[in-house]
């Protein structure tokens, strides 16, 4: 247990010890310098009586007149201060005494003199000098013992002051200097950083008052760096985070965009995204326009009974067009932030492939626009040409020239030029369609739009293809194909109802059918005897396909285009 004391109360007594001493010494000093003013001049008064005796006595022996003088100076001498201090209180009392004998003595002396008895007083003289020298001895010893007191009084008051200040020092360095020692240790082991430290205990309330705040301050130190390092550790693991992240989003956009964005590229990605946030079910649902959807599950499947409690939907929007959204179920929190991001970068890598294929599309549309011009200009200028020359020639042969034979020839050459001016209409017809979106399905609608307004037949579409199946190049083919089937059927069957049917198979074919309730294909022996037919052929090869003919149960026509699609159909 420590007595809590004051350091400047311990450290002013100290300084006023010192001070008290230290006056103590120079009062001794003065008041023993006074006490030992007059001792010189003590002794030489002595001195002078031993003369003055000697002096009395030759005039004693002379008979002079001055001896009463000499006397009164004598006594002058003898009763002077500076012998009347041997009477003094702090005189020793063998001065005193000698002093008072000596008065003795003189007025023995006094009486010889007076008397004028000079052998007495010659007798009487060697004693009364010794009196006297004894004084001066005496009052010598005196001054000698004064000046060594002074001395010893000095020496023992050095001692004293060395001691005290000794001591001062000693507890200066243990009770002051260390702890401040100590202090400044912790001081400058809290500036490296080491707020961890105990401060050392001491008896005065300036330093433990200085220690306490020092303490005080350390530990709202360690605190606010234990704050702040927790922040910076925080801050670390966030830009962490962001970077990785950012890498994540950076290579799947860079995997998305490096070749034809097709829907296997699509699940890589939502396969990396489920494992980078250790997901347990990931599904992407992209919608069409005739509201019809795909669906992409991530490796592990979907569950066929979804927790819709823990599932959260993330839509893919560009601006104001949804184009699907990405549907999460996990039992961790999820880091929305990234699932936006990632539903941004797929809207935009989905919008950026759906305008190239519409791109792609529409080029070549106005590609076969101006084909289909060219050949206006060139060939359908020709043909008309033609069928105006074999009329002209019909007419101007003579009826001598006239045959069955040049009759059938005329008539053959004019139906084949007709045949060929009607075909070349259907394809610059189909050639000028105007198609505005990559879409096959409004494709057809348009092309079927305007065979209805040709005919009677009710024509009729079921088309449920997804857009992902498909290339905008295979578009024409499919469309000339069906035209071409349908325009058949019209023209050579005489049906009442024509159903297409476009759909993917379980076999995952893309299968076409064009169904009529016509005459059938009892007609159709070989291909190659149909223009129209061989043509239909030549364009399922470009598909990498078969185009077959078969009749139906009830009667009628089934033409059926079966080709692969240009990516693995989805399984979702």
């Amino acid at each position: 247990m420590f007595t809590r004391g004051s350091l400047t109360s311990t450290i002013l007594g100290l300084m006023l010890l010192l001070i008290i001493l230290s006056s103590s010494l120079a009062v001794f000093s003065i008041v023993n310098l006074t006490f030992s003013l007059g001792d010189a001049k003590g002794i030489n008064a002595s001195g002078s009586m031993r003369m003055q005796s000697y002096r009395l006595l030759l005039f004693t022996n002379a008979g002079s007149i001055n001896t009463d003088e000499k006397i009164v100076e004598f006594e002058n001498t003898l009763n002077s201060d500076a012998l009347k201090r041997t009477l003094a209180w702090y005189s020793p009392q063998e001065l005193s005494d000698q002093y008072l004998l000596v008065i003795d003595k003189w007025q023995v002396m006094k009486s010889y003199i007076e008397e004028g008895n000079a052998r007495l007083y010659s007798a009487a003289l060697k004693d009364f000098v010794d009196t006297i020298d004894t004084l001066v001895l005496k009052m010598e010893l005196f001054a000698a013992f004064k000046l060594k007191l002074l001395v010893i009084g000095q020496i023992i008051g050095l001692v004293i002051l060395l001691v005290i200040a000794f001591i001062s020092v000693i507890f200066t360095r243990k009770r002051v200097v260390k702890p401040l020692q100590l202090l400044m240790d912790s001081a400058a082991t809290i500036s490296k950083g080491n707020f961890k430290v105990k401060m050392p205990k001491t008896d005065y309330i300036e330093l433990t008052a200085l220690g306490n705040a020092l303490q005080k301050t350390a530990a709202e130190l360690a605190d606010l760096y234990e704050d702040l390092e927790g922040q910076v550790n925080e801050k670390t693991t966030a830009l962490t985070r962001a970077n990785n992240e950012l890498s994540f989003l950076y290579d799947n956009l860079v995997m998305l965009h490096a070749d034809k964005l097709d829907y296997k590229a699509l699940q890589s990605a939502i396969n990396q995204l489920k494992y980078y946030e250790n997901l347990d079910f990931l599904r992407l649902v992209i919608k069409h326009e005739d509201d019809s959807k795909d669906v992409i599950n991530a490796e592990g499947g979907w569950p066929a009974t979804p927790n819709t409690v823990n599932s959260v939907q993330f839509p893919l929007t560009i601006e104001v067009t949804q184009l699907g959204y990405l549907e999460v179920i996990s039992n961790q929190p999820l880091n929305r932030q990234l699932f936006e991001n990632f539903a941004m970068m797929l809207s935009r890598s989905i919008t950026i492939h759906n305008a190239t294929e519409q791109r792609q599309q529409l080029a070549l549309m106005e590609e076969r626009a101006v084909i289909a011009r060219e050949l206006h200009d060139s060939i359908g200028q020709l043909l008309s040409f033609l069928k105006i020359q074999v009329s002209l020639l019909r007419k101007s042969l003579d009826q001598s020239c006239r045959s069955p034979e040049v009759e059938g020839q005329l008539i053959e050459i004019n139906e084949g030029v007709s045949t060929a001016y009607v075909q070349l209409r259907e394809l610059l017809s189909t050639f000028r369609l105007t198609i505005k979106e990559p879409n096959l399905s409004q494709a057809i609608e348009v092309m079927l739009d305007q065979l209805r307004q040709q005919s009677n037949v009710d024509i009729k579409l079921n088309y449920k293809l997804s857009a992902h199946l498909l290339e905008a190049k295979q578009h024409i083919h499919i469309l000339q194909l069906i035209r071409e089937a349908t325009l058949n059927a019209i023209k050579h069957a005489s049906p009442s109802h024509i159903m297409i049917d476009c759909q993917l198979t379980t076999n995952n074919m893309i299968t076409i059918a064009i169904c009529d309730d016509g005459i059938g294909v009892s007609h159709l022996q070989e291909r190659d005897q149909h223009f129209g037919i061989g043509i239909m052929h030549e364009r399922a090869n470009k598909l990498d396909g078969v185009v077959s003919f078969s009749s139906n149960q009830h009667g009628g026509t089934t033409v059926t285009l079966s080709f692969p699609p240009q990516q693995e159909p989805l399984n979702g």
